[in-house]
């Protein structure tokens, strides 16, 4: 949340490096999300949480899967455009992304308090 908005205020770094760092780092941030996912569905499956765990697993799994099949290559298909000279069309892949790592902080911050309160296979 930090690291992209600041990368673009280093004056060594022209915008076309900072777009291309940007989209190998969001490449690997979604393949890191999808493997903590895989560990989340695991814990979960072995903790024996009721099924409205599971929803949320499903929820958390729409956001990466929607990031990564979608806004992902999109934003990149801009980067390229940028880094081009061209100027892409207007978009909302942007915000639409934003919102969604927004989502998957606060459903994480949920879940993480509700598994303190629960007791054992609740």
């Amino acid at each position: 949340m930090l690291a992209t908005p600041i990368r673009f205020t280093a004056e060594s770094i022209t915008r076309p490096v900072a777009l291309d760092v940007g989209r190998v780092v969001f490449a690997a941030l979604n393949k890191a999300e999808l493997a903590a996912l895989v560990a989340l569905l695991l814990v979960v499956r072995l903790s024996g949480r009721s099924n409205t765990w599971w929803a949320w697993c499903g929820f958390l799994i729409l956001i990466v899967l929607a990031q990564g099949t979608w806004l992902i290559p999109e934003l990149s298909a801009r980067t390229d455009v940028i880094i081009a000279g061209g100027t892409p069309p207007p978009s909302n892949a942007h915000a639409i992304y934003s919102t969604l790592e927004l989502t998957k902080i606060g459903v994480l911050l949920f879940l993480g308090f509700r598994s303190l309160a629960e007791k054992p296979g609740g």
